[in-house]
Parts: structure tokens; sequence; C-alpha cells
């Protein structure tokens, strides 16, 4: 049986990641911890396909993340064994700090708590641990922003090996990907379709006449070149879906490139606007939104 994989990008510590993943999680603005809700039935179906034969756990690329009650460094091999737990697996590649700002632990069921600050530096040590124990192979962060991405960069052992953040041509995130270039640090982009919305016609770059003169040119669909214009531009994107049709359409996107010149017309469609700014958490002094990038 012939296997479909995505080809794969090396990372700053030598391992390999695909350039494109699945997201199992619709982010939302105030509940950036909810991801975590999903790992047992995440777990129950990888390891029923790797059961199965249909893959091994070397063709898999699975990524968790340190929600924010688990900031604390006494916490953080605590938090990761249990997603180990959840997931039924007994290593994670790559381990993520979801978001900059900690928050008060109650419970490992009590995900929405107060804010505290928790300094994200600690967390990140603590996390290098976990690679020296080996429960994890790699690990990164999510939404930081570039100076506290510097902060890790020049107070780490281990260099975050990617920054997950919302990417997509409506915010292109081009002046961070030109900074995280620098320390080989690669962005992955959360929400890459900008959460299409067909009857308001949202975002332009998936509905508009110039989207459909692209979807001619090609013969594939907006949201394919999409997906490869942010491949183009160095990015990794997880789009979500729960339609195995488009789980497969977004998958077909390695056989053919954009001209520069359409690369440039994509580019027309940024922004500069964030659809998710976490606004809840704008006073908080690890917020990390409150610069250009």
């Amino acid at each position: 049986m012939t296997k479909n994989l995505a080809p794969k990008l090396k990372l700053n510590n030598g391992l390999e990641m695909p350039c494109l993943g699945f997201g199992t999680f619709l982010s939302n603005e105030n509940e950036a911890e909810e991801s975590v809700k999903n790992e047992v039935e995440v777990g129950r179906a990888v390891n029923q396909k790797i059961r199965e034969g249909i893959v091994t756990r070397s063709d898999l690329f699975i990524t968790s993340k340190i929600g924010g009650i688990h900031h604390d460094p006494s916490l953080v091999e605590h938090a990761c064994r249990l997603s180990l737990k959840k997931l039924n697996l007994e290593y994670l590649d790559l381990l993520l700090i979801h978001f900059p700002v900690g928050m008060r632990y109650i419970s490992d069921n009590i995900l929405h708590t107060q804010p505290n600050e928790a300094d994200y530096l600690d967390t990140w040590h603590a996390m290098e641990k976990l690679v020296d124990l080996g429960l994890v192979k790699s690990i990164g962060v999510s939404n930081f922003n570039s100076q506290q991405t510097e902060r890790i960069v020049q107070n780490c052992r281990i260099k975050p090996v990617t920054n997950q953040v919302e990417c997509h041509p409506a915010f292109n995130q081009k002046k961070l990907i030109e900074y995280s270039k620098k320390h080989g640090i690669v962005i992955t982009a959360y929400a890459p379709l900008a959460r299409p919305q067909p009857e308001n016609r949202w975002p332009r770059f998936l509905y508009d006449s110039t989207a459909k003169a692209l979807e001619q040119k090609y013969n594939k669909n907006s949201a394919q070149i999409c997906l490869r214009y942010l491949i183009q531009i160095g990015v990794i994107p997880i789009p979500k879906s729960v339609t195995k049709s488009r789980i497969q359409s977004n998958f077909d996107v390695f056989d053919f490139e954009l001209s520069e010149e359409d690369m440039k017309i994509m580019d027309n469609y940024n922004t500069g606007r964030r659809m998710i700014p976490f606004s809840g958490l704008r006073n908080h002094i690890h917020y990390p939104f409150g610069i250009e990038y």
C-alpha cells in the first residue's frame, strides 16, 4: 500500500515536519484553552489507524499544547504526561506553549481561570526538560510576537522550532515570517482559510472575481490556491475540516506552483487585521498583539 504523505521540511533541530498539517480544533478568541479537550478523540483515531496498519507512528507528526493553567514549571511535565495519556502515545513530535499568558491553576478540568503573571520563559525551560526525558521531540510556541520569541531565543538551551499563529492571505504575517526565518523558526498557520463564510462570501481571497480567475487558471479551487500561497511563502498551514472530501482536497496542493505574478496578487489581499485578537487579555503584561508583529 502506497502512503500519500506530505513533503517534509527540516526544522532547526534537524528533525522534519510535514509542510501541511491537519488542525483538529477551531480556535475561539475567548477560549484559548479549549483545544486540550479533544485529545482523547484524536488519540483514539490515531491508534485505530496504527492498529489497522494504515500508518505507523513514525509516519505521523503529532502536536499538542501546554495550556495557560499549566504554565507553572512544576506543572509542565504533568501537563505533557496528561496529554500523552489522553492521546495514548509514548511521545509527542511537537509541544507548544499555547499562548504567552498564563492562568491560575485550580484543576486539570477547569481551563478558564483568572490570568496570572507566570513567566513564559520559565515555562519554556521546563519544556526543554521534556526533550531530555524523551517525552517530546521538538518544542515551540504559539501566538508569540517577535519580542517574546527573541526573549526565548536569547535565554534558551533549545530553540523553538515553530511559532503557530493566525496566518492567511488577509493577514499574511510577512514581517513575522521574515523575523522567524533569521532564527530558523518556521511559522505554522492556524485558520489558514480565515474561517470561510460562504453566505457572506468571506474571505475575499476565496470568493471574489480574482479568486475565481485563479481557480480557472490553475484548475484548482480557491482553498487549494490559498494553501499553496502559504506554502510558497514558507508557512506550514494546518487547515481544519470535518469533511473527508475537503480534507483530501486540501492535501492536493503539491502538483502546481503559483507564479511570481500570482503570488503578488495574493499578497494584495493582506489587510494587516487579525480575526482572533484575544482581546479579553489585552491588558495583560504578556499580551502578544500590542506590537506590529
